[in-house]
């Protein structure tokens, strides 16, 4: 069954909040969800269930691509992923916000997330409601796009709704997405950041941030 809800202000009253408890107990159970972020709307389950995260693989029909991690903060980021003086400068000044940092990865985290690799790609949306999901996830979500591999990243609940249908257990529809662009990715796993992505901050952002550090 797809439930969708049309939260139309992003008000904490008693009854919004029900459905973000709702939504969280969905993925604690081991469902994926369709949630509204500051950049596109993502597609989520708990990174640490293996059947959860192989179902997004199968909704998004690719395998190829490891999966983004939404954390609370930037505490909680450094439990899944190391983060080098370039990686934390970087989260100080652009977190909560459309940037994704790959960085290499702790122990903890399953190999299929990340599909072998020693890094894995983290950050923290500039959302009010998805952080509040997130915490009460216990910290972390798979944030890939909601989308079908191939297809554009969807900036509204029905675009994903009409890519991924009935194999989605919990929509939440918020309206359009604040930013409507992906976000940014730079890899600082290495001594040497790389912009991999161009999204909703500029490369030349990035770069002027780093020479200047």
């Amino acid at each position: 069954m797809v439930l969708v809800i049309l939260l139309k202000y992003v008000i904490f009253n008693y009854y919004s909040l029900n459905i973000l408890v709702e939504m969280a107990c969905v993925v604690r159970n081991g469902g994926i969800i369709v949630y509204p972020t500051d950049t596109v709307y993502g597609l989520g389950c708990d990174p640490f269930n293996i059947h959860a995260v192989e179902r997004i693989f199968r909704v998004k029909r690719r395998g190829d691509k490891p999966l983004p991690i939404l954390t609370l903060s930037i505490s909680k980021a450094l439990e899944l992923g190391m983060f080098n003086n370039i990686a934390l400068k970087l989260a100080e000044n652009f977190w909560p916000g459309p940037l994704t940092l790959i960085v290499n990865k702790k122990g903890n985290l399953p190999e299929r997330v990340t599909l072998g690799l020693k890094t894995v790609g983290l950050r923290v949306p500039n959302h009010k409601v998805a952080l509040k999901l997130i915490s009460l996830c216990g910290g972390y979500l798979i944030g890939t796009s909601a989308n079908v591999s191939g297809y554009p990243p969807p900036t509204d609940a029905l675009d994903a709704l009409r890519q991924l249908g009935l194999s989605v257990d919990y929509y939440l529809d918020m309206g359009a997405c604040p930013l409507g662009v992906p976000s940014t990715i730079v890899d600082v796993s290495t001594s040497k950041p790389i912009v991999l992505r161009e999204g909703a901050i500029k490369k030349w952002k990035i770069e002027k941030f780093l020479e200047n550090l």
